[in-house]
């Protein structure tokens, strides 16, 4: 033991040698550590060293991650947390409402040392798996935790420290939590505090993103949505949802794209021009008309009965009124992006481009990072650099947005050299 440490450390670590080889409450440590002490030995968690589960896939823990509702808080926990507030020394985490481990960012040489002890994207670090720590056991008890050093259960994790934050959604579910790891510091009055006030702000990012996402649809109009994965949805004006086919979908999208309406061969065109007959398009039309009922003319051209609202509009109006970061949660994916249909690719180009625009247009690193933490955005150069721009040098994400750039000179081969900003 070290002559140096504080007593309360000291006796902490006498306490947890006495718990480990007595199974039975012991004194000299706050209630709530004992308690999750006695949790994860119940639960059968090695001491020693936690083994937490990694049971998805890369590709499945990026599709997860996708749909996730924390999905749009990393870029603002960066800003608030790492850029703004923490600095070196410490890596954030945010987890789903089981404790997997969404992301981890931050301090690339703790990321490396947390790594070894299993503190990696996609592990589950809830306390049935590797015993207290500060996301397990916030999540196990409902409340913001702090966990010091020799207070973790499993003796790998104790050099750490830890403050994590639980986030819930706008109706009051637990979705997930907030952490920092480092070392002492990690755990200071001040860094609860900042985890705190980094939560709050999450969940109202997460409140104003549900109340533009969740606008009521105007009475009698129905909604189509194309912006998700599958093959599109039509919204009654009940509200009842209709899973749509593929080609449904395409007909209502180009509908709604051209109000003046559409002869059979020009859908024919738009749909696949060398092998959709005016007479195939006839015969989806008749069926669209069966899911649709009478939202679809008889009258030729063919044209929508009814106003038609869609969540490719929704996004065209938000961009159109200037607000960037709403647009960016309300389109979560390109426009069915398992059609070929020539009309619907023109139509995703089209929408891609213009969010891609309003976001490099802008300076607002959150809502750049929002686009560059998706696939769309992974690559783009352009992107990466206005990151640079807009952000202070010395900072993480400014770091972050060099390094990327490098990677991607490194894997293309080519590249501006040497970097204005350097």
């Amino acid at each position: 033991m070290r002559t140096d440490e504080p007593s309360a450390l000291a006796r902490t670590r006498v306490a947890h040698e006495r718990f480990l080889h007595t199974g039975v409450r012991v004194a000299g440590v706050r209630p709530l550590v004992a308690d999750s002490w006695l949790r994860s030995l119940r639960s059968g968690v090695d001491p020693e060293r936690p083994a937490p589960p990694v049971t998805l896939s890369e590709a499945d823990l990026r599709a997860y991650r996708d749909e996730h509702p924390l999905r749009h808080a990393l870029p603002l926990v960066r800003g608030l947390l790492l850029d703004a507030a923490v600095g070196e020394g410490f890596v954030v985490a945010l987890t789903d409402a089981d404790g997997r481990l969404l992301w981890v960012a931050g301090d690339a040489r703790v990321r490396r040392a947390v790594e070894e002890v299993g503190f990696v994207e996609g592990a589950a670090w809830d306390e049935q798996h590797v015993g207290t720590n500060a996301p397990g056991t916030a999540l196990a008890t409902g409340h913001d935790v702090q966990v010091r050093a020799a207070e973790h259960f499993t003796r790998a994790v104790q050099p750490w420290s830890c403050t994590a934050a639980v986030l819930t959604g706008p109706d009051g579910r637990v979705l997930g939590a907030l952490d920092v790891t480092g070392r002492e510091q990690a755990a200071s009055v001040l860094m609860g505090s900042l985890v705190r006030a980094t939560a709050v702000a999450v969940e109202a990012d997460l409140r104003a993103r549900s109340l533009a996402r969740d606008r009521p649809v105007a009475a009698g109009r129905m909604r189509l949505e194309v912006l998700r994965p599958g093959s599109g949805v039509l919204v009654g004006s009940d509200g009842a949802p209709r899973t749509l086919s593929l080609r449904h979908a395409e007909l209502l999208l180009l509908l709604g794209e051209h109000p003046h309406g559409l002869h059979a061969d020009e859908l024919a065109v738009l749909l696949h021009p060398d092998a959709m007959s005016d007479v195939a398009v006839r015969a989806e039309v008749s069926r669209l008309r069966r899911v649709a009922g009478p939202l679809v003319a008889h009258s030729r051209p063919y044209r929508l009965a009814a106003p038609l609202d869609s969540d490719v509009a929704a996004v065209r109006e938000t961009l159109a009124s200037g607000r960037v970061r709403q647009a960016l949660d309300q389109y979560p994916g390109p426009v069915l992006p398992r059609s070929r249909a020539p009309g619907v690719e023109r139509v995703r180009d089209a929408l891609a481009a213009d969010v891609r625009g309003a976001v490099l247009g802008g300076d607002d690193p959150v809502a750049l990072q929002g686009w560059l933490d998706r696939d769309d955005g992974a690559d783009d150069w352009q992107g990466w650099e206005r990151l640079v721009a807009c952000t202070r040098p010395g900072t993480a994400v400014h770091a972050r947005a060099l390094s990327r750039l490098d990677l991607l000179v490194r894997r293309l081969g080519v590249g501006p050299a040497p970097y204005p900003w350097r």
